[in-house]
Formats: C-alpha cells, structure tokens, sequence
C-alpha cells in the first residue's frame, strides 16, 4: 500500500537571540529514506536526495561516517546484524531503503519487501549482487552474457583444482568483498596458496568462498552508468578507469571505445538490469563493469546496483552525477537527458599509508589554484574519521580537451593535496 507523504518530527532549534529555545513546525518531505551504508559514496547520494527533498537517516557500522556528516539522522550499527537492521526499519519507517555496501543481510531486506516496504531497487537485487558468485551465475546461465571462464572454490584444494581447469594466469577474489579487497593476480602455481589466504582474510560476510577465473588480457575496461527509471533505460557516457590491487585509483569520461563495442556493452547491461530490476519499481542507477579485448570484444564483469566509484567523474563532467541519477530514478522523477558538459573529465584518488586518528589535509588551495578556463579542477574530502593504509580519503576532479589532460590535471591536483600526521 502507498505510504502518507512523510513528515519530519519537530525539531528543536536555538534561536539566535539565546533566550529561548523554539519548535520549528512540521515539514512535509518528498520521500524518507533509509541509507545502509554511509561512505563517500553515501555522502554525495544524501545530498543529492536532499536537494530534492528527501529525509535522509544514514546507518553505518560507526560513528560520523560520511554520509552521517550530512543527512537529518543516523543510526549506528552492523548491516549484518539482522535484529539492529529490522528494528531500524521498523523505528523510521522509510519510503525507501537505499543500500550503499553490498555487506547486508539481504534476507531481511526480502522480508521487509514482503511486508512492503521498497528496497532500492530490489531485494532480489541486493542480494544477487552481494556475492560475486550469484551474479555472475545470473549473467554468464541465466542471459547468456559473454564473461570469462570461472569456478567457486571454498578450499585451497578447490582453488587448485579450479586453476588447473583454467589455467594460468587467473584472479582470486573473495565472492563477497567491497573496493576490490582481497582480489590478486596469479601467475604461478607457487602463489596461488598465497593468494587464496589474501581472499579469505579481506572477505565479508561468514563465507569462506572465492572465485578463481580466467585472466583477461583485456585493451581497457569501462563502467557503464546505466540508469533503470519509470520511463525505461538509460545510459551514461561509458567511464574508463584503472585499478590497483583490486581498487580503483582513477577513472575518465567518455571512454574511448568503438561503436560496435558501446552497443554490445549497453546490450548486455539492459538485459541484465532488467532481469534483477524485475517488473516492479526497480529504479536506480546501475554500475556496470566490463572488460574489452585488443580484438573488440566486449566481457561482462560484475556489476553494483547502486552509484559506483569509478563513477566519481560525473561529479564534474555530466550534467546530472550518478547521485543525481539514483535519486532522480528512485524516487520517480524525470531525467529528460544525460550529457556531459566538457569534452572530457577525470578523477584520481588520494589515499593514505597508515593508521591514524589525528591527521589534517593540506594542500587543497594549491590544487584548486590548477584550474582554469576549460580545465576546472574540484576536490572532495569525504569526511572520513579515522585513516588506513590504502584508504581513499578524497578525490580530485578535472576537466580538459581530451581524456589524456584531464587524467594529466586530476593526478596533478591529488598529488597537490597532503594528509599530515599530528
């Protein structure tokens, strides 16, 4: 059943006089929603829900997680703690609960879909996507879509067997892990116990299982930003990026690919949208991965039902970011188009080398003080409390004339900024 337009509870608020403290009067939001997962990526939604106005209540594993920093609410708790995720639910009562981490316990998002409430943008989806082994079963079984060759293994004597299948090189990865973590190239049998030990311990969830598949010797790999709304598919300009140890270290728009190559890729990403959309309200933004050969062809790699990393760009190239599209889509508002507003653009990430609670940036001015006429340069601090090694911390955006100096101006501008050590 359609839920009342929500209303905020009344809210106290100091006036500036200080002599008395007053009650705001109710408000009526366009959608309340319930945010799983508040990283960077959950910070730039929030805002951008929020600008459409939508109540937001960000939940994360700790404290003054990112997208906390700028929603109306939070609540802090594991995603995998199943009791604390249904009770928060059923305090807030959203019109929309959004994952942002593929580390949930989905089953009780399935619940809470049968008992009506929307998952973004399908509890069928959230949970095939959380491991790397449902879809991609969904993708290379079920649609037929071109993927490499792969087996699951849930023991070093599997992972054994299964590179003896394929052959080498292959990659390992845990089935469920987020940012690439636990992901390693193999090239030789010596490593491959090494590599099975990596995956396990940089897993998520309570299954020891990883994936063991074919290297591609790929050309390039791209992202395609696909966007399921009440009025059908649509698609971003495709974003090329490049990764490191499994995670991604910067990403450009629009990749340069062939004709052939972009409809082959907007072919198998529609079908496969479509499938875990299903025939309901699955709206959203869809993060698409595939790889292209020297040779052209185009290999489905895995996908997130939500704003993707490599995504970041469209913060300074596109006329609506991938924030913008999720909320647009979710909450059922038009998007009447999709187009970029440089020529090209780029983003590269600022990471860190340690542990530390007590750290300033700096540098920021000086990376700002890059741009120019045509060539702007932004930079992001995603507000995160606490540094790890390899951590993204923030990302610098940049626009050029062509890819080759955007990527040039981002590098240059997250080289600028620097994270101090108090």
């Amino acid at each position: 059943m359609p839920r009342p337009p929500t209303q905020l509870p009344l809210v106290k608020f100091k006036m500036t006089s200080r002599l008395a403290w007053a009650m705001a009067p109710a408000m009526t939001f366009t959608k309340k929603i319930l945010l799983l997962g508040s990283g960077e990526l959950g910070r730039e939604f929030t805002i951008s829900a929020k600008r459409l106005g939508a109540y937001v209540i960000a939940c994360d594993s700790y404290d003054h997680a990112p997208a906390m920093q700028v929603a109306d609410a939070s609540e802090t708790f594991s995603m995998l703690d199943g009791n604390r995720l249904r009770a928060a639910v059923k305090k807030h009562q959203p019109d929309l609960i959004v994952p942002e981490v593929e580390a949930i316990r989905t089953e009780i998002l399935a619940d809470m879909e049968a008992e009506g409430y929307h998952i973004v943008p399908s509890a069928r989806a959230t949970q095939l996507t959380m491991n790397r082994d449902a879809i991609r079963d969904v993708a290379a079984k079920d649609l037929g879509l071109t993927t490499s060759r792969y087996h699951y293994a849930e023991s070093f004597a599997e992972v054994a067997k299964a590179a003896e299948n394929i052959g080498l090189p292959l990659v390992i990865k845990p089935v469920m892990s987020s940012s690439g973590k636990g992901q390693s190239k193999v090239d030789s049998e010596a490593d491959l116990e090494a590599a099975w030990n990596y995956a396990v311990a940089n897993m998520r969830g309570d299954r020891a299982r990883v994936i063991v598949e074919q290297f591609i010797d790929f050309d390039y790999e791209i992202t395609l930003l696909t966007v399921r709304t009440k009025d059908g598919v649509l698609f971003c300009p495709p974003v090329g990026h490049r990764q490191e140890r499994g995670d991604y270290q910067e990403s450009w728009q629009p990749a340069a690919m062939t004709d052939a190559a972009l409809a082959s890729a907007q072919d198998m990403a529609r079908k496969v949208v479509e499938n875990l959309a299903g025939k309901g309200r699955g709206w959203g933004l869809f993060g698409v991965e595939f790889f292209v050969t020297k040779q052209g062809e185009v290999i489905f790699s895995e996908l997130s039902p939500r704003p993707h990393d490599t995504g970041m760009v469209t913060l300074i190239g596109q006329n609506l970011s991938e924030f913008d599209l999720h909320a647009r889509a979710i909450m059922g508002l038009p998007i009447p188009h999709i187009g970029l507003t440089a020529p090209a653009s780029a983003s590269a990430v600022i990471l860190v080398d340690r542990d530390s609670d007590e750290f300033a940036y700096t540098g920021v001015a000086e990376a700002l003080a890059l741009g120019s006429e045509g060539a702007e340069v932004d930079v992001r601090i995603f507000g995160k409390p606490v540094t790890r090694p390899y951590r993204r911390m923030a990302v610098a955006l940049a626009t050029g004339a062509d890819t080759d100096s955007a990527r040039l101006l981002a590098k240059r501008a997250a080289d600028s900024v620097r994270i101090e050590y108090r």
